[in-house]
């Protein structure tokens, strides 16, 4: 499973399972991509 994120920078691609990682990065910065990553971890079981 994985999670597509649209910003107005840019968009990512997350897997799900078993881990949550980055799995592509279209110009989103360092920062903003930790910052989703610890969003996406928060929701992990919705």
């Amino acid at each position: 499973m994985h999670v597509h994120v649209n910003a107005s920078s840019g968009e990512a691609k997350f897997w799900m399972e078993p881990l949550i990682e980055l799995a592509v990065n279209h110009d989103l910065s360092e920062r903003e991509v930790r910052a989703i990553k610890k969003i996406v971890e928060e929701n992990r079981e919705r």
